[in-house]
């Protein structure tokens, strides 16, 4: 099926330009949203010209990409598809764009880079850690080690050229000033925290302000990194089951303290379950803990599978040095910053659930979320860095309306947005979805929020409350409900944002935005998704997922 512009863009690239169809809708969309133009298209295009659009693409054939036979087209780049769909659509691609669809298709600037510039630095040798994508877990780097091992047998072969993403791979994070990436934190201070969850909300969620040291500064729409510290009585759980007194040394260092800062305690690694099958001379547990390592479940609990939950399936327990090597290094944790640097200069807000479930007999704790509120006191430095947000931004005018999704702890980035808009006597109308469990406990930031709409910055505010009523309802019911409303923004030239949990809310608001156009916009299906693939093209829809 060929692909085509959404009905109310005039083509920009006529059809003799050549680019394959998903190069031209691409370029249709980008084009028409930069230049807000509408006319009756454009005029052919001299093979020269067409080449100076997309430096760095053989253009020789329609389909060829990026000096790899690529066509640049990423279908798998959707957070919501399992690992094995995303495999499958890019079987056949080159290496660097099947460690692409390894990832976890989110940006969100963890590992320091995008998903599509880490892959390109891993296949192109600028990037060695294979570990970097959080999101992504053990799944993601399985597969990143066995498609590193084909790149290793294939050393000798020539290496891709670095163009688009892959110059900006070639700048290694490590690279970075201080303060702007994991590589290089600096020290900021926590002043204080507040809870936001009223009365016997079934939630903890926390306001937390950080003073930032001089010079360190971000933007509305950037990522906070912070590197935490694993709770004490997990650390001591885990070397009272080695047999380990409080000031065991290993290399010079105490124990405890390199399991405290370094090492993570949480999904118990493949490296992990390799040396316990080793250690052993248990023939039962050698094959499980074996099979366990390949990424099988035997015990069907895999999931839930800490450190300490791993050591209890060995009867047999590891060196010390050794267990410590087998162990995964502790990752810096990202969250969404929930402030305008222009409302409070110098300093930083974040807005924060607090993770604490059951798993048998066992209580376990979020590292960051159980770190932030029980374990750092005001006045606490904390080694903190600004991941620059991977197109994740306001609109440069702010005469552009905005749209925004984000129940929960999602609101945190257009809180940001707001006192953003508001500083900036922005006019171009705002509307913010937000839902929770419950009005009267879970309604964050409510005052703020109605002040907002008394000062003119927000002019829309639509609540779903899923505990509230007989019939469960989420943002993205209230997006159906006032789709009308919604498409005539869209069609005035809003900026569409969500921000959120990508594997479920953000599909559901995908699916209720397509739906809205359909139904709004009097499209079939395939025409309201060209619709949404040129506002993303255009830099219109813009997610922050997690």
């Amino acid at each position: 099926m060929s692909i085509q512009p959404p009905p109310f863009l005039a083509p920009l690239l006529p059809d003799n330009a050549p680019f394959s169809p998903i190069q031209r809708a691409w370029l249709n969309g980008f084009f028409a949203g930069l230049l807000s133009l509408e006319g009756p298209g454009a005029a052919p295009l001299a093979p020269e010209q067409a080449q100076a659009l997309l430096p760095g693409v053989n253009l020789e054939s329609p389909s060829a990409g990026p000096g790899d036979g690529d066509d640049g087209a990423a279908p798998w780049h959707d957070p919501t598809l399992p690992l094995a769909d995303r495999m499958e659509m890019a079987t056949g691609r080159p290496l660097r764009r099947r460690m692409m669809a390894a990832m976890a298709q989110q940006d969100c600037g963890q590992c320091g880079y995008t998903c599509e510039a880490y892959s390109d630095a891993l296949a192109g040798g600028a990037e060695t850690r294979l570990n970097l994508c959080q999101p992504g877990g053990k799944e993601t780097l399985r597969m990143l080690k066995k498609l590193a091992a084909e790149r290793d047998g294939e050393a000798d072969a020539p290496k891709p050229a670095a163009t688009g993403a892959s110059q900006i791979a070639a700048a290694s994070p490590a690279g970075s000033l201080p303060g702007y990436s994991r590589e290089h934190p600096v020290k900021a201070t926590f002043l204080s925290r507040r809870r936001l969850n009223k009365g016997a909300s079934a939630k903890q969620t926390w306001h937390l302000d950080f003073r930032l040291p001089e010079g360190l500064d971000y933007a509305a729409g950037d990522s906070f990194g912070l590197l935490p510290a694993n709770a004490p009585e997990l650390v001591d759980a885990v070397m009272a089951c080695l047999g380990l007194a409080p000031d065991t040394l290993v290399d010079g260092r105490r124990v405890r303290e390199t399991l405290l800062r370094d090492k993570a305690l949480g999904a118990a690694p493949d490296a992990l379950f390799t040396l316990l099958a080793e250690t052993t001379a248990d023939l039962d547990e050698k094959v499980k803990l074996a099979r366990l390592a390949e990424g099988e479940d035997p015990d069907g609990d895999l999931d839930t599978t800490d450190v300490l939950a791993a050591l209890g399936k060995s009867s047999a327990l590891p060196e010390t040095g050794a267990f410590l090597a087998a162990l995964d290094p502790l990752q810096p944790r990202l969250y969404s910053i929930s402030s305008s640097p222009k409302a409070a200069p110098g300093q930083l807000s974040l807005t924060v659930d607090t993770v604490r479930y059951d798993v048998g007999s066992r209580s376990r704790l979020g590292v960051a979320s159980t770190f932030l509120a029980d374990r750092i006191e005001p006045g606490a430095q904390l080694p903190v860095y600004v991941q620059k947000a991977h197109g994740f931004a306001l609109p440069a005018s702010g005469a552009i309306p905005i749209i925004m999704v984000g129940p929960g702890t999602g609101i945190a980035p257009f809180r940001a947005f707001l006192q953003e808009r508001l500083a900036t006597d922005a006019t171009g109308g705002a509307w913010l979805f937000f839902g929770h469990q419950r009005r009267d406990s879970d309604f964050f930031y409510q005052e703020e929020l109605e002040g907002l709409q008394a000062a003119g910055a927000l002019t829309r505010l639509s609540l779903a409350w899923s505990r509230d009523g007989a019939r469960k309802v989420y943002v993205q019911d209230r997006m159906r409900e006032e789709g009308a409303a919604l498409f005539d923004w869209l069609e005035r030239g809003a900026h569409f944002y969500i921000c959120g949990d990508a594997k479920r809310m953000a599909a559901d608001v995908d699916k209720a935005l397509h739906a809205v156009v359909e139904q709004h916009g009097a499209r079939d299906a395939a025409a309201a998704k060209a619709y949404i693939a040129a506002l993303k093209a255009a830099g219109r829809y813009q997610a922050d997922v997690y």
